[in-house]
């Protein structure tokens, strides 16, 4: 305890104390080093929070560099902040190669502003999921079929980028696919990483489309190496359920008689909710019992194909 009080107290009162202080402020060089570096340390995340952390952190400390030089000549001093404004300096040009190399096509690049961007996806979480689709998208000419009911597998999930897809069954018109939308999220989700299977419905280009697409295998890899981006596309991936589901539903209180149902791939027809019927009078009642009325189909509930 004595030897570690007596390096303390060394330490502290080694040193001559202040008795007199500077009457005049330090130079304006000096005052404009410390604003850089208050502003500097209020940078944000990312890239560009990255950029203006460092670009003002080596101002500063260049700004302390001319200052420890020219007023208070000490050389120590100069040569701390010179390096310090040194290894802002490299860290700023690696950050600005790193944001220069991160450069996509066309598309990917409007993909990026219109879907991931608004979520705050950084631009290397969506670099490593262009490059999982190999950077390549895929054109579907019109009237060419994405899949086919009963005979293309589901391997892979795919993101419409231009065009319009329409989904039938059996020839039956069930909704259409726009662009920002998945072309096989219902199918994706209805599988585990392990199970196989095949579309239930037919995809048909209307127009010339143009689509990215993962493979199956790629993607879950993916997904195991970064949880961020397997919780991200499963936000995505039920938002774009739901509005399927929702273009569903309204294709199937418009119409009349009976609709598919993309929420049960088991299940084909789906019965409008109709109003209940006024009763008639009780003489009447007796009549028509047993019989069914006139106009009014006699529907089965669905089953299961």
């Amino acid at each position: 305890m004595g030897e570690n009080a007596s390096f303390w107290e060394s330490l502290i009162y080694a040193h001559p104390t202040c008795v007199t202080w500077k009457q005049q402020a330090e130079g304006s060089i000096y005052h404009l080093a410390s604003i850089l570096f208050v502003v500097g340390f209020m940078g944000g995340s990312g890239f560009s929070g990255l950029l203006y952390v460092f670009s003002l952190l080596g101002l500063g400390f260049l700004c302390s560099s001319v200052w420890a030089w020219l007023d208070v000549c000490a050389a120590d001093i100069f040569s701390w902040n010179f390096i310090l404004f040194a290894i802002c300096f490299v860290q700023f040009i690696y950050v600005t190669y790193q944001v220069r190399s991160v450069s996509f096509d066309k598309e990917f690049q409007e993909l990026y502003t219109a879907l991931f961007q608004p979520l705050g996806i950084s631009l290397t979480v969506y670099r490593k999921i262009v490059l999982c689709c190999d950077a390549e998208v895929v054109t579907l000419e019109k009237e060419h079929c994405y899949a086919m009911q009963g005979k293309t597998p589901i391997d892979k999930l795919s993101l419409l980028v231009s065009g319009r897809i329409r989904v039938t069954v059996d020839g039956e018109f069930l909704h259409y696919i726009f662009p920002l939308q998945f072309l096989d999220s219902p199918e994706w989700d209805s599988l585990r990483p392990t199970e196989e299977g095949i579309f239930q419905v037919t995809l048909t280009a209307e127009t010339d489309c143009r689509y990215v697409a993962w493979r199956r295998k790629k993607l879950y890899l993916l997904f195991a190496k970064h949880r961020f981006i397997s919780r991200l596309f499963s936000i995505l991936i039920g938002s774009d359920i739901a509005e399927k589901l929702y273009a569903l539903n309204d294709r199937v209180h418009v119409g009349k008689g009976f609709r598919y149902d993309i929420r049960l791939p088991n299940f084909y027809h789906t019965s409008l909710p109709e109003t209940p019927p006024v009763p008639p009078p009780r003489r009447l009642q007796r009549r028509s019992s047993g019989r069914p009325r006139p106009g009014v189909p006699n529907c089965s509930s669905p089953r299961k194909q």
